[in-house]
């Protein structure tokens, strides 16, 4: 039999791996969950901890399953469960009319895994790229207690809020985004073509040029001779920073600098802490225990720094201390939302509470996004009419001093 590397979580969401020799990735996968390792990624051939181009190729290209494409079918996994359609029939129609390949691709493989008795979320579980661990559990659990219909529902519900929230973002940046990259372009044009037409006449003129003149002739020089180098590397940073944000250290640095970011960062921040409350709600909602459902949530914000700081939360009820106080010295939440836990501890409807909170949060956000672009372009304003004063004055400067001693003569 062949060996199988593979990477997963324990229940205590740290990282293992290792090497096991099975029949087929779905055997292996069957040994990790009933370990209770969540696995990750299972492969044929033994782990190495060498230089593996292949695997960082895999690493910068990756792209995980849109969200839409997702959406619609735990939307289409609930219909067909709602109307009793065996699983093994809806996932075999669901994979034929697949618009996405990778998801086609994963679908007919569950299929085949169905119908050799394994479990729904045991299939998914082998394909972490179309479906997240937060899917998975709801998935196990729904199997688990008959309600497969309700936790369909659930992630319906859960997904399309996580859908609208992500297009609010979208829209809210694309004009900072786009004003951004035409100063980019304008400012490539300008010390391609503009300034050098400048430079000539100054050096057809032996004229004494300012400070400000000779540092934009620098950098229009340096632009002219190593352009093809600047692209260069201006792809290879974005593929370097693409590869370097699969380090979990590096990847904690960027998250906290997001969240730092001016007039955004309080927004995203906000966003997350949304997701954290309504992904966290609709976890024990589906019966998941609280530590389990903690360490899942810590992945469903998709930021590590925050993540770290949910897998303290979790850290500390497991040490027995109440939610309600690994919360307050998260210094995550407001001070309401704070409220709304201690109470939901106490009366035992915490999965409620915390969908109001996620509602308080997304209304907040709402109401940011709505606004962001006043206190956005401010800002924009104010760096474009800085880059506009230095082109000004660098190139029209020299020129008022060879008008004046043109009028001296």
């Amino acid at each position: 039999m062949p060996d199988f590397a593979y990477q997963g979580r324990d229940r205590q969401g740290k990282t293992v791996k290792g090497v096991v020799n099975a029949s087929s990735a779905s055997t292996v996968a069957d040994q990790l969950i009933r370990k209770g390792i969540v696995p990750l990624s299972i492969s044929e051939g033994k782990v190495s901890d060498g230089f593996d181009f292949k695997r960082i190729v895999k690493v910068i290209f990756s792209r995980p399953l849109p969200l839409p494409d997702l959406v619609m079918f735990i939307r289409q996994m609930y219909s067909l469960t709602k109307a009793g359609i065996s699983m093994l029939r809806a996932i075999e129609g669901l994979a034929e009319n697949a618009s996405n390949k990778k998801l086609q691709s994963a679908l007919k493989d569950i299929a085949t895994q169905l119908e050799k008795g394994r479990s729904l979320s045991a299939s998914m579980a082998d394909h972490p790229e179309c479906f997240p661990r937060l899917v998975i559990a709801v998935v196990h659990v729904g199997e688990n207690t008959g309600q497969l219909e309700e936790s369909f529902s659930q992630l319906s519900y859960y997904l399309e809020n996580e859908q609208e929230t992500r297009k609010r973002l979208k829209q809210a940046t694309r004009y900072p985004s786009f004003v951004l990259a035409t100063l980019v372009v304008a400012i490539f044009l300008l010390n391609l073509f503009v300034i050098p037409q400048f430079a000539r006449m100054f050096q057809s003129m032996n004229a004494e040029l300012p400070l400000i003149t000779k540092i934009l002739l620098g950098s229009s020089s340096v632009f002219q001779q190593y352009w093809w180098l600047i692209i260069l590397a201006g792809i290879a940073g974005w593929f370097g920073l693409r590869y370097q944000l699969q380090s979990k250290q590096f990847q904690r640095r960027w998250d906290k600098w997001k969240l730092k970011v001016p007039a955004i960062g309080n927004v995203l921040e906000r966003s997350l802490l949304a997701r954290f409350c309504r992904s966290f709600s609709v976890m024990l909602n589906a019966g998941v225990p609280l530590t389990q459902a903690l360490n899942l949530v810590a992945d469903a914000v998709d930021n590590q720094y925050m993540a770290e700081r949910i897998v303290d939360m979790r850290k500390g009820v497991e040490r027995g201390e109440a939610l309600s106080r690994v919360s307050k010295s998260s210094g995550l939440f407001s001070l309401l939302v704070l409220q709304m836990i201690s109470v939901g501890e106490e009366t035992g409807n915490l999965d409620d509470l915390l969908l109001e909170a996620a509602e308080y949060y997304e209304r907040e956000v709402d109401y940011d996004l709505k606004n962001l672009l006043a206190k956005i372009e401010p800002m924009l304003v104010g760096f474009v009419a800085i880059i506009v004063g230095v082109l000004a004055m660098g190139i029209f400067l020299p020129m008022w001093g060879m008008m004046e001693a043109a009028g001296g003569l």
